[in-house]
């Protein structure tokens, strides 16, 4: 009889760029590592973009395809924000997480454990750890982020930049939307440095606004500015779960990474800068050297994830004017409580210092619907 085949070390069920990541990274620690995807060769086609200064050192710089040193928000007034934004070179990206060392299963999972796959052709993959990195789902009683945008080239998006390099939110009241209607704004980051993304965006929505009715947003406020679309220009398409599920942390269940490990920022949506930065900590626990439960979820994670959803839900409740209220106080604060808030996974106490501050900031109907809320839960 032929040997059994070695146990392999990790096994990723899916192959996203959290999957994709933390293959690579297992694969650069000498792990044995095998993949599992219905589509594994599918090409991402995807805008990512991250602060700067969430990206893991390893990173090659050349995965970034535009960098804009201090993007602008407009709410009330207009805050220049003095932190680096990036958006990746997507193809680029997917090519550099390199997982050429890595065994492929290109197929659908009927069950997914903590140490082996379940296939739906009856073949069972088996591993000393099992990662479900499949994402979030469309569970439609959960938050989502919608967007619709069009890429132009800089020269047709000069207008709707009004000249700043960027809005990374721009809740100037041109696009049509009544005052009470459900809130959205203008995302307009340069991709490099020949095309721009304009984008209309629903940050967080149950239900979320429909992507047509985010097309019709656009199309009016990027007339009103005298933009004109080519009829041919790339159209973007967003709808995505930003609420994190609940993360299983012992049992029979496998280790869950990427926004399905509740890594995902359910108020702003990002999710692949954080997979990038806990990618090698995860690979090194699997390694051995620490308890992967405890790198992933230490105590200040759990606290920051639990204000994380009071601040979703806050987002939730609030009608267009007092968002647009909300974020001037947000974008008020310094730059490092906007970090903590955005960014980080274990400062439990700055992402409180920023939410009491922001309290303290807000106006008193924005200060009410906050205290609405948190009374509500």
């Amino acid at each position: 009889m032929p040997a059994n085949p070695p146990l392999l070390d990790v096994a990723v069920v899916g192959l996203g760029p959290a999957g994709r990541a933390l293959s690579h990274r297992c694969v650069a620690l000498g792990l044995s590592v095998v993949a599992i995807d219905p589509s594994p060769d599918r090409r991402w086609s995807a805008t990512y973009g991250a602060w700067e200064d969430e990206l893991p050192s390893w990173l090659p710089p050349d995965t970034i395809a535009g960098r804009i040193n201090a993007p602008a928000v407009r709410t009330h007034t207009t805050h220049q924000l003095d932190r680096s934004y990036c958006v990746f070179d997507t193809a680029l990206l997917q090519s550099i997480l390199d997982i050429g060392a890595v065994k492929i299963i290109a197929g659908r999972t009927a069950h997914v454990g903590r140490s082996s796959v379940t296939m739906t052709d009856g073949t069972v993959v088996h591993a000393r750890r099992v990662v479900d990195v499949r994402g979030v789902g469309d569970d439609p009683l959960l938050a989502r982020q919608t967007a619709f945008g069009v890429i132009v080239d800089s020269v047709a998006a000069a207008p709707a930049l009004e000249g700043r390099g960027a809005w990374f939110m721009d809740w100037k009241r041109d696009n049509g939307a009544a005052e009470h209607d459900a809130p959205s704004f203008l995302y307009a980051i340069p991709l490099d440095h020949n095309r721009v993304l304009l984008e209309e965006t629903c940050l967080v929505g149950r239900p979320p606004l429909p992507v047509r009715e985010l097309r019709r947003r656009l199309e009016a406020r990027l007339e009103r500015r005298g933009v004109a679309v080519p009829s041919d220009a790339a159209i973007e398409r967003v709808s995505f779960t930003v609420e994190p599920p609940a993360v299983p942390l012992h049992g029979d269940d496998p280790l869950a990474f990427g926004a399905r490990g509740g890594l995902i920022h359910p108020g702003t949506g990002y999710s692949v800068a954080a997979a990038l930065a806990h990618a090698d900590p995860l690979a090194q626990a699997l390694a051995g050297r620490s308890t992967p439960e405890a790198v992933l979820w230490p105590r200040s994670a759990r606290l920051v994830a639990g204000l994380r959803h009071i601040g979703l839900q806050v987002l939730l409740d609030l009608d267009s004017a007092h968002a647009i209220e909300f974020f001037d106080a947000f974008f008020m604060l310094p730059i490092p409580l906007q970090r903590a808030y955005l960014s980080s996974r274990t400062d439990a106490k700055g992402t409180l210092t920023a939410m009491w501050q922001l309290f303290l900031a807000a106006p008193p109907g924005v200060r009410r619907d906050i205290l609405r809320t948190v009374f509500r839960r």
